[in-house]
């Protein structure tokens, strides 16, 4: 912090004393200025950051709290019901250690057995002792960044709280437009259980109206996010866009009064934010309200400002609310889906002429998502790792029947007090919905229609845009500096690209994956792997996708049976110079005249033995228990390796498992 304020305060002096000299000196040397105000912008950037961050931060949750403490916390939202509990966000405000009421600041994540009262709702105080845990990561390869995505949100710990962990003092600490937005939410969304039939329709109508994801269904998302039109989920620009044209619409009489003139704006963008809050202001709605509210503040005043600086305007207004949003994959791809809109909408719209009118509507729509598509597409893969073929097709009809059923669920919101028109219309909802999410689980069961294991890391990602930034600016302009940098560019994505092969083509790694309750072991040699998997595990193609698919795409791997790897009665195995025993079941061993030396014995699904018994047989380096095991069981094994003095790893404790094999 000391060092981020010199350097502000140096900059602020060095402007100042620019300010006092000759106006030909300021002329002359301009660049100083120029270089000065970057280096004022990128100060007070790092200057946000830590003021936002919880390390700076002395009454932060992560510094103050310590086991023991009485937690008195109060709940930010209603309660989400899940498959084994409740869930809500609360904060934390007060901490009671020793009789002594300490201030704190900071969100956790609380969950609650089913059979909890439901007199929780927002606002409510609640009060426990129960010790805190951090919020844990799978630690699987590649998989999400579970717990820095809760650090961003200013929560770093989660508890379980039985029905006798807490009390309930019946104090109710309410924001009022909070609570007003939440009941209108709540409200949305039984008019929209009520009036559409179908779990599936259900829950995409909530998510495309309001953003509420908790009832979608998961293999749904899954098909849109494989086909690309996942954005549709997403409250975005387009639900914006959509709001707005409505508003203009029934507006357009009020601005013709002299009045009305200066009412109209206001009333426009307080619905605009007023919707952006009620679909829980996501940054990339917010992004649209901000941009949407700088084109009404411009027409009011009869003035049109470059689109380029309205980006760059709502994207510094939102980093300055929120710096963490700048790592917000939604954040991301929102920007760079509009910025790549502005610049390459009009060169593809312009590569053919079409004089029939819907076939040049058709045209411009896929102008739209192809011209999207150029600067989204390093994002999406180095996020997802993966890219839609079909995204042009499907985006075709997808988008403008969304805006239909969008358009469908506003009218049932508004005419909910006519319940036979409103069930007439729903059930016209309804089967449009039907058709969409049938359109697309048909488009993703087409052969090829996802191309997936993609994988770059932020170099290669700093390429790719440096290669489409100099080949577009060369067709665009016909500068040729531009296409030698494209060139050069390319040249070091495909260097950085072929290294990285060829470090996995080397690769010997032992995986074992944390899956909660199951068994997921791999055994990975070059770019192959066999694998040693529950039933279950490999039927489900969400467990796949969701625990086992990021590993397959970091260590660019793909399953073969027939790797070097050797097997004993499926029990003992050999890869590169490591030898691994997996005990998943119950067995008992003679103890030999000397003990066999094993590098790791990997304990798996409850067996029903103890270190006691085996470490005489086997000398092993380590132990390993994954989490298809008990707690209890895990935890027995520990003691026992702490009283013989051996070496163990703790797979929920720590996460997955991955040792090289060379």
């Amino acid at each position: 912090m000391v060092v981020v304020w010199t350097i502000f305060f140096t900059v602020i002096c060095g402007l100042l004393l620019m300010r006092l000299t000759s106006l030909f000196f300021q002329f002359k040397y301009n660049w100083i200025k120029g270089l000065l105000l970057n280096m004022l912008l990128f100060s007070l950037g790092m200057l946000i950051v830590s003021l936002h961050d919880a390390v700076n931060d002395n009454h932060s949750l992560t510094q103050i709290y310590k086991k023991g403490d009485i937690i008195i916390a109060t709940l930010e939202e209603q309660p989400v019901e899940k498959s084994r509990t409740h869930k809500v966000v609360a904060s934390v405000e007060t901490i009671i250690r020793k009789n002594k009421c300490l201030t704190a600041n900071g969100n956790i994540l609380l969950y609650f057995q089913k059979d909890s009262p439901s007199i929780f709702t927002y606002g409510t105080t609640i009060i426990f002792k129960k010790a805190l845990l951090p919020v844990l990561n799978s630690g699987n390869p590649g998989s999400f960044d579970y717990p820095r995505y809760c650090h961003f949100q200013d929560i770093d710990y989660q508890v379980y709280l039985g029905r006798k962990d807490y009390r309930l003092p019946g104090i109710l600490k309410i924001n009022f437009l909070k609570k007003w937005l939440l009941d209108v939410r709540m409200q949305l969304i039984r008019i929209i259980r009520t009036f559409l039939k179908g779990e599936k329709e259900t829950g995409l109508a909530e998510a495309l109206l309001i953003g509420y994801k908790d009832d979608l269904d998961k293999t749904l998302v899954q098909s849109y996010s494989h086909t690309g039109v996942v954005h549709i989920i997403a409250i975005s620009g387009l639900h914006l866009a959509l709001i707005y044209g409505l508003l203009q619409f029934f507006l357009k009489k009020l601005g013709a009064t002299q009045t009305g003139k200066w009412l109209k704006p206001v009333a426009i963008i307080i619905a605009l934010w007023l919707f952006s809050f009620l679909s829980g202001a996501s940054p990339s709605v917010l992004r649209s309200a901000v941009m949407f509210s700088f084109v009404v503040i411009g027409n009011s005043l009869s003035k049109s400002g470059s689109i380029y600086n309205s980006l760059s305007a709502s994207a510094f207004l939102l980093l300055c609310y929120d710096p963490f949003w700048l790592w917000d994959a939604g954040f991301q791809l929102s920007y760079s889906a509009v910025l790549s809109i502005v610049i390459f909408f009009k060169p593809v719209y312009q590569w053919f002429y079409i004089q029939n009118k819907l076939l040049d509507l058709i045209w411009k729509t896929a102008s739209v998502t192809i011209s999207a598509q150029v600067l989204t597409t390093p994002v999406s893969i180095y996020q997802f790792h993966q890219f839609p073929n079909y995204f042009l097709f499907t985006n075709l009809l997808a988008v403008p029947l969304s805006s239909l059923v969008l358009l469908g669920e506003l009218f049932v919101c508004g005419i909910a007090l006519i319940p036979v028109v409103a069930r007439i219309v729903g059930s016209l909802v309804s089967w449009m919905i039907f058709v969409l999410n049938s359109f697309i689980e048909h488009m993703e069961s087409l052969p090829f229609s996802l191309w997936n294991c993609l994988y770059i890391n932020s170099s290669q990602l700093i390429f790719f845009y440096i290669i489409i930034a100099g080949f577009s600016y060369w067709l665009l302009k016909k500068d040729k500096p531009s296409l030698f940098l494209g060139l050069l560019a390319l040249l070091g994505f495909v260097t950085l690209r072929t290294f990285s092969f060829n470090k996995a083509s080397s690769q010997k790694l032992i995986l074992v994956y944390n899956l909660p309750k199951q068994e997921a072991i791999y055994f990975i040699g070059g770019r192959k792997y066999s694998c040693r998997c529950d039933s279950a595990v490999c039927k489900n193609g969400l467990i796949q996708n969701f625990y086992l698919q990021p590993a397959r795409t970091i260590y660019r791997i793909s399953p073969d049976y027939l790797l070097p790897v050797t097997q004993t009665d499926n029990v003992v195995v050999r890869l590169g110079s490591k030898k691994i025993i997996v005990i998943d079941r119950t067995i008992s061993l003679t103890h030999p005249v000397s003990r066999i030396p094993v590098d790791i014995i990997i304990l798996s699904k409850n067996p029903s033995v103890t270190i006691h018994n085996l470490s005489p047989a086997l000398n092993c380096s380590l132990w390993v228990f994954d989490s298809s095991n008990s707690g209890r069981k895990i935890n027995a094994w520990k003691k026992e390796c702490d009283e013989l003095g051996l070496s163990y790893y703790s797979i929920p404790d720590k996460g997955a498992f991955v040792m090289k094999a060379d």
